[in-house]
């Protein structure tokens, strides 16, 4: 069979040689790129080819390990096996047959690249697990499982036109049924498999730091709902996070990181972020105004004022008027932190066009925090926040290519980072949070 008739549905054996963005592996056949999830580099596998419509690259699904990398394991999802067919592979561990160790060399791996390839920066750059929570006397009260699983504290499952309900199987959006959730809480995995039936769309478990998982129906609005039952409507619960002894309102179904650890974890290193560039002294100039963009319900302004005094002036801003709702409530204690509503990009124009000489002085020896969405700040903004010239900026980032694009950007208006921390808050998939702190050092380009 020559290239030119190979069409999706034929088997092929492939060579894996690298990783890539997505969850994906990289192999090559005649010159030809192919992507394929559930291998390893220095695999031998068979595949089938799924999408051959491209010239620059094809894409494959994983079918038989011909001959195995010695960092490939059982699978901790069972059901996500290479034993079992593709279509029956439940969607969210993508690195769930990857030694947990390796993952973390295959994801720093896949941050190094981008920032060289996407941001044009050779940087150092580390990834390390979950901060363990410690209690007063130092004594570790809640960490990381050896095998990565047991983080999720949010679920989302999906019900199908038949009442079926369970994850999505990988890339797709076909509901396919599984016996464990490994990667959940045991509390929550109790609760999605006393799960029966219900109305398409979509049902979400919430467990907050009370213990108590909250089941939430989100029908779909376009299917014919059920003229009674618990799954009718979704009800909106406010629920009761606590990070570090300070206690976080958001809705059940609102945002809020995933991981049991996250939030602490996370907290942690935005503090230690600042230290290292004030290693005396106070982390943050208590005097100065301090930004939080894409702020939620107020995590990051909380630590920022934390780490300046409870008179620090902190704004956070955040386009959902429901977490803003929130974020006031949770920052209500301190006397100079306010929750605006307000799309970033229109907020900071409307910042850069009312701003006295006073104002943006104080802004000009504040601390920037973004945590933007999974497609990043982007240009307009962070050439936004540039234009307030900040003493510091410290970018959040849940995905690599965005940050190294908006890093590239940071860097075109004078801003340098001298290296991006990373921390594993999703074990066993292909998911990252990293952390660029980044200071001015020139003049714009």
């Amino acid at each position: 069979m020559t290239e030119s008739t190979k069409n999706a549905g034929d088997l092929i054996d492939l060579d894996v040689s690298g990783v890539a963005h997505g969850g994906v592996f990289v192999a090559r056949h005649e010159g030809r790129v192919i992507f394929v999830p559930d291998a390893l580099p220095g695999e031998r596998i068979r595949a089938r080819l799924v999408d051959t419509r491209k010239k620059s690259f094809w894409r494959a699904e994983a079918l038989e390990v011909l001959d195995a990398s010695p960092h490939r394991q059982p699978h901790v999802w069972r059901q996500a096996d290479i034993e079992f067919a593709p279509e029956q592979r439940p969607g969210g561990a993508d690195f769930g047959h990857i030694e947990l160790a390796h993952q973390r060399e295959l994801k720093l791996e896949v941050l190094t690249d981008s920032l060289k390839r996407f941001g044009g920066l050779d940087v150092p750059a580390s990834i390390v697990p979950a901060t363990p929570v410690l209690d007063g006397d130092g004594a570790v009260r809640d960490e990381e499982t050896p095998d990565g699983t047991r983080w999720r504290t949010r679920v989302s499952l999906h019900v199908d036109a038949d009442g079926r309900v369970g994850p999505y199987a990988a890339r797709t959006h076909s509901v396919v049924h599984v016996d464990s959730y490994p990667l959940a809480t045991e509390a929550i995995e109790q609760a999605a498999k006393e799960l029966s039936d219900g109305a398409p769309g979509r049902i979400d478990l919430i467990q907050a730091a009370d213990g108590r998982v909250r089941v939430v129906a989100r029908p779909d609005e376009r299917a014919p709902r059920p003229r009674s039952g618990a799954n009718a409507r979704a009800v909106r619960e406010v629920v009761v996070e606590s990070v570090n002894g300070k206690d976080f309102k958001v809705d059940a179904v609102g945002f809020w990181q995933v991981h049991r650890l996250a939030a602490h974890s996370l907290t942690l290193a935005l503090q230690n972020a600042l230290r290292s560039i004030q290693p005396e002294g106070a982390a943050i100039d208590p005097d100065a105004h301090h930004l939080d963009l894409y702020g939620g319900v107020g995590l990051f302004a909380a630590t920022l004022a934390a780490l300046g005094g409870k008179s620090t002036r902190v704004t956070t801003v955040e386009s959902s008027a429901r977490a803003t709702e929130h974020a006031a409530a949770n920052l209500s204690g301190l006397s100079r932190a306010r929750a605006e509503t307000g799309r970033v990009d229109r907020w900071l124009k409307a910042l850069q066009a009312s701003a006295t000489a006073a104002d943006r002085e104080q802004l000009s020896r504040g601390v920037v925090v973004l945590d933007p969405p999974r497609a990043g700040a982007g240009r307009e903004v962070v050439q936004r926040v540039a234009d307030l010239s900040p003493a510091a900026i410290v970018y959040v980032a849940c995905d690599p290519v965005a940050l190294s694009r908006d890093l590239a950007t940071f860097r075109e208006a004078g801003y340098e980072t001298p290296r991006v921390d990373a921390l594993d808050l999703f074990p066993n998939s292909h998911h990252v949070e990293a952390i660029a702190t980044l200071t001015r050092t020139a003049a714009p380009r």
